[in-house]
């Protein structure tokens, strides 16, 4: 299953997560090539889906407390009685010069 493409070979890589062997293809090595990317990808496609969508399940939903706009946030927070403001809101309450 040894392909060339522009000089790249596909090559049997270790799954860093499952353990399982998966073949990271010529193609694939030339795209990584083109976009500067120097390390080898550490998860086969089905690790690297699952990883991607725990990261994605790990946004969580708040509501302004000034404008009530509904956002995402990167944690949960601590205390659901505190104030949390969108980035408009924040900047002009705790950014803008005091007159």
């Amino acid at each position: 299953m040894s392909q060339m493409a522009n000089g790249f070979e596909d090559k049997t890589l270790k799954c860093k997560d499952c353990g399982n062997d998966f073949i990271w293809t010529a193609g694939e090595q030339e795209f990584f090539s083109k976009k500067g990317f120097t390390n080898k990808p550490a998860r086969c496609k089905d690790c690297r889906q699952k990883n991607r969508q725990k990261v994605e399940a790990e946004y969580f939903k708040v509501t302004c407390a000034n404008c009530q706009q509904i956002g995402e946030v990167l944690f949960k927070p601590a205390n659901p009685d505190s104030p949390i403001y969108c980035k408009k809101c924040f900047e002009e309450k705790f950014l803008s010069p005091v007159a």
